[in-house]
């Protein structure tokens, strides 16, 4: 593993029953690099990312962070939950649907993660969660119940929970799909911003002029394996392979992208 490489995905493959939906997918993450995966509905995008962390565990291939194997033991036998919580403190995830705890205030909810996983005090985990949710935009709104905010200020309560964990790595997964094209924006923002302080991350998005900007390399997916990858900019204004100059051709006729 080269010194600066954070992720190692190594032939990572996922069925479900009889039908496969990753085959052979492997790429390097390097501290602070952006890596932004596009490609249609059904090209495994989102299933790849879940298999990081194994909320999907893969059916076959390696996931190593900073070197350590995720979810398995030396032994190759699948971590349980208990085993895998610490691995999962370090690789922090935002989803299509925000998941805050209605019960909670938004201080609360980005509060929680930091006093259950890293074992912060009361005080302390709720001064981390107010410095936070200033990172999002949201300190005005700390004390709000979330059914009271908009959903993009939901997601961004959302990123703030994710950041909580104090993370290595960051996932996101088509974090705009379920919002409002007004209320896209300001999560965008955000995620620039945080891609701006060199935070690792990688992204599952269908916002492809987003990608381009944000994105230091593009894996372009299909029928669950990578079909094309390099540079953003490269891969998107100079598309090599007919499938990746099909689905951009789509995108600019109007054509569904996702």
């Amino acid at each position: 593993m080269a010194a600066d490489t954070l992720l190692e995905v190594a032939n990572l493959g996922k069925a479900f029953g009889h039908l496969t939906v990753l085959k052979n997918v492997s790429f390097n993450l390097s501290r602070g690099e952006r890596v932004a995966l596009i490609g249609p509905s059904g090209s495994g995008k989102s299933t790849c990312l879940r298999a990081i962390n194994y909320l999907e565990p893969p059916t076959e291939g390696d996931i190593r962070l900073e070197g350590q194997s995720i979810g398995r033991r030396p032994n190759g036998q699948r971590m349980t939950d208990r085993e895998m919580a610490p691995q999962r403190a370090e690789i922090g995830m935002v989803f299509q649907h925000f998941h805050l705890w209605p019960h909670l205030s938004v201080r609360e909810n980005v509060a929680l993660q930091p006093r259950k996983v890293r074992g912060m005090s009361r005080s302390d985990a709720e001064m981390l969660a107010g410095d936070l949710l200033g990172k999002v935009h949201l300190a005005h709104k700390a004390e709000e119940m979330p059914q009271r905010l908009s959903g993009g200020q939901q997601q961004r309560v959302a990123i703030a929970r994710a950041l909580a964990q104090q993370p290595k790595l960051l996932l996101f997964d088509e974090p705009t799909s379920a919002l409002d094209p007004e209320l896209v924006g300001e999560v965008l923002t955000v995620i620039k911003e945080l891609a701006a302080e060199g935070r690792a991350m990688v992204l599952v998005t269908h916002e492809i002029a987003f990608a381009r900007e944000v994105a230091d390399r593009i894996l372009f997916m299909d029928g669950g394996q990578i079909v094309e990858e390099g540079p953003a900019k490269s891969v998107l204004d100079q598309p090599q392979s007919p499938r990746l100059k099909q689905f951009l051709a789509s995108l600019q006729l109007g054509g569904p992208d996702e």
